[in-house]
């Protein structure tokens, strides 16, 4: 049995010209390698107007990093129980991308990790699932464009058009992607989720009209594991893209839901982003 089951023939579904050969992410592709150049991670502060106090995120940037150029953003949200540190601690992105660096495979691009909880106790602790904390991940959309983006694009180097703008993100941050991205498509052009859950708007109330993600889109990537009990969200959601025929990638692979799953979409869809 295939490794990776692939719908609709190829994973991608933009077009054939432009479909991908999806594979599982090789061994050692999340293994720090001494003999390449590493990106920097720094842990920063910026205002939240939304929330009323200062917030932090952690921001990657890429070997090679240089303040004369512009790069492409790609910001990359957590699940329910983590914050702006899980993606670095269970994740590692910083590796995973660095590893793909060295090797020519992705674009340079700065990568933000914020915190998707935007409440005032932004921490992951006591009962994750009470509703204020719950509610504060659909506040963060508002932190996010009015208060995080406008940071970011201030103190880095970075490309400011929607072109230049990806969101993804996993579990809770899945449904924070999809929600904010397809619903800011004049903010983002590349929009993804990661074993989305059940705060992923419905498919009619993700994309009202559909023609505007054909229009405006450059990618859209919905992905979850086999063996996820959340995998409903996710395949609600490539129905109703297939049915308008929607450009989307639908990826389903071995696992459940956790970070062996949410690193091999990281990997394969961070070689798309900006092409």
């Amino acid at each position: 049995m295939k490794k990776i089951i692939l719908i609709l023939g190829a994973v991608l579904i933009w077009g054939a010209s432009d479909a991908q050969d999806v594979k599982i992410a090789p061994a050692g592709f999340d293994v720090q390698r001494s003999d390449i150049a590493h990106g920097k991670i720094d842990t920063v502060e910026y205002n939240s107007k939304t929330v009323g106090v200062k917030r932090k995120a952690l921001i990657y940037t890429s070997p090679g990093y240089d303040k004369s150029k512009e790069y492409p953003v790609l910001y990359l949200l957590h699940g329910i129980g983590g914050d702006e540190l899980e993606w670095f601690r269970h994740g590692v992105p910083h590796i995973i991308l660095d590893n793909l660096y060295a090797d020519g495979k992705i674009e340079p691009m700065i990568v933000v990790l914020p915190n998707g909880r935007a409440m005032k106790d932004d921490r992951a602790t006591g009962d994750i699932m009470a509703g204020d904390k719950v509610e504060a991940f659909s506040t963060f959309e508002r932190d996010l464009l009015d208060d995080l983006i406008p940071f970011v694009e201030q103190k880095y180097a970075v490309k400011k058009d929607r072109e230049h703008r990806a969101l993804l993100g996993l579990s809770m941050g899945g449904g924070q992607a999809l929600n904010f991205g397809l619903g800011n498509m004049d903010v983002f052009a590349w929009v993804g989720g990661f074993s989305s859950a059940p705060n992923t708007r419905t498919p009619e109330q993700l994309l009202p009209n559909p023609q505007e993600a054909k229009d405006k889109l450059k990618l859209l990537w919905i992905s979850c594991g086999d063996q996820d009990r959340l995998m409903r969200f996710t395949e609600r959601t490539h129905e109703y893209l297939e049915k308008h025929e929607v450009p989307h990638i639908y990826y389903i692979e071995p696992g459940g839901h956790d970070f062996k799953v949410w690193k091999n979409d990281l990997y394969q869809v961070s070689q798309l982003l900006f092409q």
